[in-house]
């Protein structure tokens, strides 16, 4: 590898200290729910921080999109600080109950349960983030008063608000297990089926909810009568009952971590690092395609997608082998996105030929450990603010599945994240990464990404939901803003290949459907099929901050 590829690739896992920067242009939000992008431009004309704007988003769509998000999930948010170049990366995600043993998926056979077996009840909730993400993050980087975030949130569960398309498919797809979980259903449904799309739905529970936390702060969800619901359901669920104890609850902290973060081409990219693989598998993805010219090659060259497929599938076998919760296994960060190992491992790709293969390599610092799939539905929504200071917050928020455990605590959806962990705890004899354990953080997909060109100005930033798929959504939308010129909401609405044991998937109703007989021509197995994509994001021009919601969902970009 050249030494300027090599000078390229330094600085990983150094935070950046982008060029302080101020701005008189607007600012803009972009998130998966035009009343949720309403709630944080609201909160920035009232003179709010991004970070305001971002909280006050994460807590409306607790309310509008709770088939996604909420504060019944978590989440990992990355904001980069205008004034000082700071960047800042926190991770909400949630814990397991300390009783957690790595038995915990396992039937009494000691195989592991099916996914679907697992996921409904109280054995899949992991102790929440997203309020302790709001308490730090308020602290640092607010401007408003702690009670101004709620307000949007709680309007909304008072006066009511539509179903939309997504939430109605939502329902539909987990309401035929409700009749064995009284409170959601007694939320969600009327006259014996589920809300449908336009019809009005109110949250009483939710709004008391959100005002005793706005009243007495973030301890009132972690200890008291909140904290007293959530252990009930869980506890109490007619499913899978959980072990989750008061204590865990009021022991959780959220964390700040150091980022991640890496260059392609001339630019920087940056995001979250372990309990998230987001930044170090797209870093993987990337770095592994640089050698080759994409640019030249185009969004409609089956070469250029064959490239993109073979690299990731590379790097996906090196995020199910050796990431995990960083207070629990080692993860070779460092050796994962060094640039002699991912030349090492471009080396592997051909453009005239797929590998018979796809097997995880050996980045240096890594231990000895077996690769073992780990489960992730499609759901999740990211969100975006940036204020006219140039404050930019991302975040990525889940509850995990459509409706979480389907269990409810105060009117707000219980995540099932624990199913995020790898089911068995040992492959071949070895201890799986991602398996169970008592406090532990399961692995994650999200990535929430911000982009600095070469001068350190942040330029960029896009994140996504839908499960494993985020990861590809983000290093898709990258190639195609980066490499092809693509605005921002063209990159992200850009066609996903995707892959499964059986080969790779072109998403359907895209431009890659027409791709498929060349890249079976070029060795692939290939399927097309829908992929239930969603992300967000904004991009600098130069009349400022612009922002751009997926069109493939319901969400909005609004400017103050």
């Amino acid at each position: 590898m050249n030494k300027f590829l090599l000078a390229l690739h330094a600085l990983i896992l150094i935070p950046t200290t982008a060029c302080a920067q101020t701005t008189s242009h607007p600012g803009v939000v972009s998130s998966a729910d035009p009343r949720a992008s309403a709630a944080g431009q609201q909160i920035l004309r009232d003179g709010g921080s991004a970070a305001d704007a971002e909280m006050a988003m994460m807590l409306a769509l607790t309310v509008v999109e709770p088939q996604s998000s909420g504060i019944g999930g978590g989440g990992f948010f990355v904001y980069q600080d205008a004034k000082t170049g700071k960047l800042t990366t926190i991770d909400g995600r949630e814990k397991a109950p300390a009783a957690a043993t790595p038995k915990r998926f396992l039937d009494a056979n000691g195989k592991p349960v099916s996914f679907f077996q697992a996921v409904p009840g109280g054995l899949s909730v992991g102790v929440p983030g997203n309020i302790r993400v709001m308490a730090m993050v308020h602290k640092r980087f607010g401007r408003l008063d702690w009670k101004a975030l709620f307000a949007p949130a709680i309007k909304l569960a008072e006066d009511g608000y539509t179903v939309t398309p997504p939430m109605a498919g939502g329902m539909g797809y987990v309401s035929q297990v409700w009749g064995k979980f009284p409170a959601i259903s007694a939320q969600y449904t009327h006259d014996g089926r589920p809300y449908a799309v336009g019809e009005t739905i109110k949250n009483p529970d939710l709004a008391k909810t959100l005002r005793a936390i706005a009243d007495a702060g973030p301890d009132a969800f972690y200890t008291g009568d909140i904290a007293d619901s959530i252990v009930k359901a869980v506890t109490g669920a007619s499913m899978n009952p959980s072990d989750m104890t008061l204590a865990d609850l009021a022991a959780y902290e959220a964390k700040e971590r150091a980022p991640v973060c890496g260059t392609y081409r001339r630019y920087r990219i940056c995001g979250m690092g372990p309990p998230s693989s987001g930044a170090v598998t797209v870093l993987e993805i990337l770095g592994m395609l640089e050698r080759f010219d994409m640019k030249k090659l185009g969004k409609d060259s089956p070469t250029a997608w064959h490239l993109i497929a073979e690299a990731m599938q590379l790097a996906y076998a090196d995020r199910e082998k050796y990431l995990g919760d960083p207070d629990f296994v080692s993860n070779p960060v460092k050796g994962m996105t060094d640039p002699a190992y991912l030349h090492k491992r471009s080396m592997l790709i051909s453009p005239t030929t797929t590998l018979p293969k796809y097997e995880a390599g050996l980045p240096p610092g890594a231990e000895p450990r077996t690769a073992a799939v780990q489960n992730e539905v499609h759901g999740t929504t990211h969100f975006v603010a940036i204020d006219r200071a140039g404050d930019i917050a991302t975040m990525t928020s889940t509850v995990e599945g459509p409706f979480g455990s389907q269990l409810l605590a105060g009117g707000f959806v219980l995540n099932n994240e624990l199913t995020d962990f790898t089911f068995a705890p040992e492959k071949d004899g070895a201890p799986v990464a991602n398996r169970v354990e008592g406090g532990k953080r399961p692995l994650s997909s999200m990535s929430p990404t911000i982009v600095y060109d070469a001068k350190g100005k942040p330029v960029f930033t896009v994140g996504a939901a839908g499960g494993k798929t985020i990861i590809m959504q983000v290093a898709k939308a990258l190639i195609a803003h980066l490499d092809w010129g693509m605005s921002a909401r063209d990159s992200i609405g850009q066609g996903l290949v995707y892959f499964s044991p059986q080969g790779i998937i072109l998403e359907q109703g895209t431009s890659l459907e027409a791709m498929k007989p060349a890249l079976e021509q070029l060795g692939h197995k290939v399927s097309i099929a829908k992929l239930g994509l969603k992300a967000n994001a904004a991009e600098l021009t130069a009349t400022g901050w612009e922002g751009a919601a997926d069109p493939r969902s319901v969400g909005v970009a609004l400017k103050e």
